[in-house]
């Protein structure tokens, strides 16, 4: 008998359990009950071929419509090629070596269906067609129905898809996962049983046959939602736990003020404020008034007014006596939100100066590349208190700077910063801990995985404010040369009514020490397009415009210059890298082109799209692409040309990457704890498992009638995720 710690290796024996290990990270018998199925097939079904990609690992069902054999001039001398098909398509299987030597001879005959399993690749034959093959693949042959099985059984039968690695055989990890099951020892079911009555799951050792080796479609369906509720209750458990503790810990309450900054602040706001501002407002003003620290996102879609918000949040801080940072991922964003700050707050934030209003506060502005003495003077104003308000970027997180008395932490597009940095700040304040906002226009994976599961309060800024114009956005595709032509016309046409434009590429290209339009072995495509190689033929294209440069290689004074030019539009066209993907605001840029847009994320494209359309003149976005009509990249852009809705893309970035480590550092899907659980599909499931775990940690803060529970979050949190948690 064997319990889910028992290292496999006394299950399995050191061979397979040495492969288990080197290939799939599988070291006890839990880690590998765990390591579900990716998909199941039935006899009766042939999978679909006509969409698999180069370099895909694919595991497929098909059957065998083609046997021959030819020789070849060069060793190995022979290959065997057995052509496959699922009706619609079809895919060929080459085995090279001698002939009268192969097993698949005698196994792959025309009419056997089977399993087959490889890395799909791609030749172009004599006849010019492209052809799809998996070399030497694994195969398992699908027997046929026997005299005694009925033939619905038979079509019908569930065969389990694991995800599997170079060495091993398509059956070793089902074999694996049988021998396994059949001397499974469990302990006491860790879910409380009242909580497995009141939501009608089954037990556990019935999952973890029912996901293995399942009978039917129901009882798999029972044994995937017992499986996927431990994984976001377990989850909501630890959440839970932190979020009382949290509640636990000392703030400095900043109450709103009935008159000083923030009061003088709207009474001279030149616009109305909409009701989500007013809303959201309120919800933080409420939030800075507690004795405990503020955790809250504010998400808000480009251009939807979410400075404007965090800034009110913090004056009102400053009215309290308190300090705010403003964290900001770029120097050119840092510089811009000083701008704005300063210019809105207008002589509200000249302290000291003739012109200062008498409870004027001052505005920092702190980065790495500022001179000696504007750091030191800068360093002072933070640490004397004598600015109310500190904007920068990693700069400020360096630990000879200090505050008086940091009250608020605001981090802007908070994705671009790690946990360990966020909570660097922080630590900056004696005595309790400082609230928190952080911001983002389309959160990325982790965030919205955050979101859902409740570990963050969320407001949300629905609505745009008045003024702001609609943004078109069209793919510029390969196989119409048509409209890259067009484009350049369009930039021309602007430029004579007096507007400026936007031109993106994904790198600085020549500065950066690579050969220009050179072709990537790993990508297998061209690289892509650098800013540097564009300029020359830009000086043709846009033949009388002036074009600006700015990429993060130059240096800040020259950063600074180049946006202050274009925003005082002495320049026509900015040629630029992604430095201009957030906070750069100039209401007088109308198109934006992104060359290579295939090249960015979901989110890059919808935070470049959104430097444009913010005054009264519509937008134009252009999406330069070479990928080809059917690619998931051409699926991708032609999405974010659908909508210009920054929650709904955040919902397609998170389908496509998964939502990252919910309890650790990492920002993307690849090293997910969650292995059913979907935020996409599964928003119900962890709604009511944060329901029953809220209830279960405060009736038993520390799971001391649950300890089955508490084991199995033991194990879920090591050290570096519980310190994860304690940060985030």
């Amino acid at each position: 008998m064997a319990n889910l710690d028992e290292p496999l290796r006394k299950v399995l024996g050191d061979k397979t359990a040495n492969v288990l290990k080197k290939g799939l990270d599988l070291h006890t018998v839990g880690d590998l009950l765990h390591h579900y199925p990716r998909r199941y097939a039935h006899r009766g079904e042939l999978t679909p071929l006509s969409g698999l990609e180069d370099g895909e690992h694919v595991t497929v069902m098909a059957e065998v419509v083609k046997v021959q054999g030819r020789t070849l001039s060069r060793s190995p001398g022979y290959v065997l090629e057995i052509t496959v098909t699922d009706g619609t398509g079809s895919l060929k299987l080459s085995f090279f070596g001698r002939k009268g030597s192969y097993k698949p001879e005698k196994d792959l005959s025309p009419g056997t269906r089977g399993l087959f399993a490889g890395k799909i690749s791609t030749y172009v034959p004599r006849s010019g067609q492209v052809q799809r093959q998996l070399t030497h693949p694994q195969y398992k042959v699908v027997a046929e129905k026997t005299a005694e099985q009925a033939a619905q059984e038979w079509a019908d039968e569930i065969i389990p898809i694991y995800p599997s690695t170079k060495g091993l055989d398509i059956e070793a990890i089902s074999t694996s996962v049988g021998m396994v099951l059949t001397g499974l020892e469990l302990p006491e079911d860790p879910m409380p049983a009242a909580l497995l009555r009141r939501r009608k799951l089954i037990g556990l050792g019935d999952a973890y046959e029912g996901i293995h080796r399942p009978k039917s479609w129901d009882e798999l369906g029972r044994a995937k939602a017992r499986l996927k509720w431990d994984e976001a209750f377990v989850v909501q458990v630890a959440l839970a736990q932190r979020r009382r503790a949290a509640g636990a810990l000392p703030a400095k309450p900043r109450p709103a003020a009935p008159s000083g900054l923030l009061a003088d602040f709207d009474a001279r706001l030149p616009f109305e404020l909409t009701d989500g501002q007013r809303a959201v407002g309120a919800e933080i003003a409420a939030d800075l008034a507690r004795e405990h620290p503020m955790h809250r996102l504010l998400q808000g879609d480009v251009g939807a007014g979410k400075t404007i918000v965090a800034l009110r949040g913090m004056l009102q801080v400053v009215d309290g006596g308190g300090q705010a940072a403003l964290l900001a991922p770029t120097e050119v964003l840092a510089q811009q939100h000083h701008r704005s700050i300063t210019g809105m707050l207008g002589e509200l934030a000249r302290a000291g100066q003739l012109d200062g209003a008498d409870n004027a506060t001052r505005v920092a502005l702190l980065t790495g590349s500022l001179g000696a003495k504007a750091r030191k003077e800068a360093m002072l104003d933070a640490a004397s208190g004598a600015a109310g308000i500190v904007v920068g970027t990693h700069a400020l997180l360096q630990e000879s700077v200090q505050f008086a008395d940091l009250g608020l932490v605001v981090v802007d597009e908070q994705h671009r910063f790690g946990v360990e940095q966020r909570d660097a700040l922080r630590e900056k304040t004696a005595g309790g801990r400082p609230h928190v906002l952080v911001m983002t226009a389309t959160p990325i994976p982790r965030t919205v995985a955050m979101t859902v599961f409740g570990d963050l309060e969320t407001s949300v800024l629905g609505q745009l404010p008045a003024g702001r114009s609609q943004i078109q956005t069209v793919v510029v595709p390969p196989e119409k040369p048509a409209f890259l032509a067009r484009t350049w016309e369009r930039i021309k046409e602007e430029a004579r009514q007096g507007r400026q434009i936007y031109i993106v590429c994904p790198r600085i290209g020549e500065q950066e020490g690579d050969e220009g339009d050179s072709y990537d072995q790993e990508e297998g495509r061209r690289s892509p397009l650098g800013i540097m190689e564009l300029l020359p033929k830009l000086a043709e294209l846009l033949d009388g415009l002036r074009i600006g440069v700015l990429h993060g290689k130059l240096p800040p004074d020259e950063k600074d210059a180049v946006m202050r030019r274009f925003t005082d539009r002495e320049l026509d066209v900015l040629l630029a890298t992604t430095v201009i993907e957030v906070g750069v605001d100039v209401p007088n840029a109308t198109v934006m082109v992104i060359m290579d847009a295939d090249r960015f994320g979901v989110s890059q494209l919808h935070q470049l799209r959104g430097r444009v359309g913010r005054g009264s003149l519509h937008g134009l976005c252009l999406l330069v692409t070479d990928a080809e009509p059917a690619s998931k990249a051409r699926e991708r852009l032609d999405a974010v040309a659908s909508t210009t809705d920054g929650f709904e893309l955040s919902r397609l970035d998170l389908e496509q990457r998964r939502e990252g480590d919910v309890l650790g550092a990492a920002q993307a899907g690849r090293t997910s704890s969650l292995r059913l659980l979907t935020l996409q599909r599964d928003e119900d499931v962890i709604r009511d498992a944060r329901e029953e775990a809220t209830a279960l940690v405060d009736t038993d803060p520390d799971l001391a009638a649950h300890p089955g529970l508490a084991a199995e979050l033991a194990a879920l949190l090591d050290e570096e995720r519980a310190d994860f948690l304690e940060k985030g």
